[in-house]
């Protein structure tokens, strides 16, 4: 995820500014372009709290997984509400970043919501992630981990 994010920042739900080199290093990451005026979005991102949830705050050690949101909200503040209102305590590309044009050419997004599950290198593993964890719940980590091709500490 280097090459992917380089040169830019991220932020979290406290509005600080995260290094994404830093935060993203050997973890298998989930792209997830996601929007509040979306009905479908609303409906999973709950799902997805829970997911990383258990993944990575409840695990022990945490699970190597980060998520990062890539909003199609219409503003800054709707992206902001959405952010704070449904979603985890993950990453997010700032509203304002043009970048996030260029990630939805790269994975291919023609409609949200989408979670794009990729290796460190910004390969993608499975395009499928909503639908992966819909039918197979916490169990389809373990399978994307397989293919991630990182060091691994993850016990589940």
């Amino acid at each position: 995820m280097v090459e992917v994010f380089a040169g830019r920042t991220l932020v979290n739900k406290e509005g600080d500014l995260v290094d994404p080199e830093e935060a993203l290093r050997n973890k298998v990451v989930g792209l997830y372009f996601s929007a509040g005026w979306c009905p479908p979005c609303r409906d999973f991102t709950p799902l997805l709290c829970d997911f990383y949830t258990e993944l990575v705050e409840e695990s022990e050690p945490p699970a190597q997984f980060e998520i990062v949101f890539i909003s199609s909200d219409k503003s800054t503040e709707d992206m902001v509400e959405y952010y704070h209102d449904m979603h985890g305590d993950w990453l997010a590309l700032p509203w304002t970043d043009p970048y996030k044009h260029e990630l939805k050419k790269r994975y291919n997004i023609t409609a949200v919501p989408k979670l794009v599950i990729v290796k460190e290198n910004g390969q993608v593993i499975t395009d499928k992630g909503r639908k992966q964890i819909r039918d197979q719940g916490l169990a389809c980590f373990r399978s994307w981990l397989e293919v991630a091709e990182i060091f691994q500490n993850f016990k589940g």
